[in-house]
């Protein structure tokens, strides 16, 4: 029988999660945003559920951890975690007089192959979780939710740490998180949902094409719907999104090679042109997004808690979001290479606004960084490497804040600096 002390901290969020809020508020956006959340929450919950079900000790140590006892403590805990979440979100849902959207569909394929498959898919799960409250929290203007939906972000933030110390990683990668807006979390965990309507549409997935691990030099592939072959991929850009960081790093898309100093969970887009986007996802042009984001891990730091957990000849987690085998298939390039092309795509950016300056510094700094470092790795030997791509003419100058015609256009106008109206969450 449960002891008191574990009813009521099952009981509080319910609590916070119930209380009337003291003034009238637009109750159908924040409805809107609770469903959502609650069906992520179902997503993670059953993905747990699932592995648990499946995989046996011996599955856990043939993956390279010392002890099963300790994978599986961890993955029983977020499991009861997430179902937690879900039953107190959808008392709130309920509370405000609508239904939980209850007839979604999970199947999470390949993802619960392996262990290891499993466990790197863990990973791009708990990220994602921690960036869809982060990015939804700004959409919620009844402060009681907003508090509520913050103690589940705090707790998605442990399992994060968790996932990444049992992948291998850094515990605390960055001192800052990203924060993804629902289209595009949808774009990540829409491939695992179907058969339900979000109120959100997706932005178009994007997949990372690499084998093996990414790390500081590794130029990074891609395969989406939105790269067929009416589009002239050679005009296109990558977006990196990285904790802390006011912008993203804007490469071009043949060039999209990872700098320097760059630590853990990177958020991936494809953009038609290469204004950066903002770090602030209230104020974040999307106008020009074709795809993504997806999540890459780039894990230089190796600490000791991860050892404990990790026998000495285990494999690094997979880094790209499709969690495919670790085995790594690389050429390499030599650091003047990567220095002139880091540096190449750099002078794309040159016009780029003031805001982006510190995207356009890390890029130099990768370029500076590589000139000095031995051979850099590179995945997929089918890789283009020249180093000679020139700007688009007349490269953008316009802020983060401006308002494109179609994909594929150019910025033509700048908007206004307040709050933005996001597709798919009108109430």
């Amino acid at each position: 029988m449960p002891s008191f002390a574990s009813l009521l901290a099952f009981a509080a969020p319910l609590m916070v999660l119930g209380a009337p809020a003291p003034v009238k508020r637009d109750t159908a956006t924040n409805l809107l945003v609770l469903k959502f959340a609650d069906v992520l929450e179902q997503f993670e919950s059953q993905f747990y559920q699932q592995a648990l079900q499946k995989f046996q000790a011996s599955d856990f140590t043939a993956a390279g951890f010392v002890s099963a006892q300790v994978p599986v403590e961890q993955f029983t805990q977020i499991q009861a975690d997430e179902a937690a979440h879900q039953t107190a979100l959808e008392a709130t849902i309920q509370s405000l007089g609508d239904s939980p959207i209850s007839n979604c569909s999970f199947n999470f394929g390949n993802a619960l192959n392996d262990v290891p498959t499993m466990a790197a898919t863990a990973r791009v799960v708990e990220n994602l979780g921690v960036s869809a409250y982060l990015g939804a929290a700004h959409l919620i203007d009844d402060p009681v939710l907003l508090t509520a939906a913050g103690s589940i972000l705090t707790v998605e933030a442990r399992h994060q740490t968790i996932l990444n110390v049992l992948s291998n990683g850094a515990s605390i990668p960055q001192a800052f998180d990203v924060g993804f807006l629902p289209n595009e979390v949808l774009a990540i965990a829409g491939a695992f949902i179907s058969g339900c309507d979000l109120g959100v549409p997706a932005n178009q997935p994007l997949t990372i094409t690499n084998t093996g691990a990414a790390q500081p030099g590794t130029l990074l592939t891609f395969s989406s719907p939105a790269l067929n072959g009416s589009v002239d991929t050679s005009t296109l850009f990558c977006q990196m999104l990285v904790g802390g960081m006011p912008t993203s790093i804007s490469l071009p898309l043949d060039q999209c090679i990872v700098p320097q100093g760059v630590e853990g969970p990177v958020g991936l887009f494809i953009t038609a042109d290469n204004q950066p986007l903002n770090n602030n996802v209230r104020d974040r042009a999307t106008q020009a997004v074709l795809a993504g984001p997806t999540m890459a891990f780039i894990d230089t730091q190796k600490q000791q808690l991860s050892q404990l957990a990790l026998s000495a000849g285990s494999s690094d987690s997979n880094n790209s979001s499709n969690g495919s085998s670790t085995d790594v298939s690389t050429t390499t390039i030599s650091p003047s290479e990567a220095s002139s092309i880091i540096a190449s795509a750099s002078s794309v950016n040159a016009a780029a606004p003031t805001d982006s300056a510190a995207a356009a510094s890390a890029t130099d700094s990768a370029a500076a960084a590589s000139a000095t470092d031995g051979a850099v790795a590179v995945s997929g030997s089918s890789a283009s490497f020249s180093a000679g791509a020139a700007a688009p003419t007349g490269a953008a100058t316009e802020s983060d804040m401006t308002v494109v015609e179609s994909p594929g256009t150019r910025n033509i106008a700048t908007g206004s600096m307040g709050a933005i109206t996001i597709d798919g969450w009108q109430s």
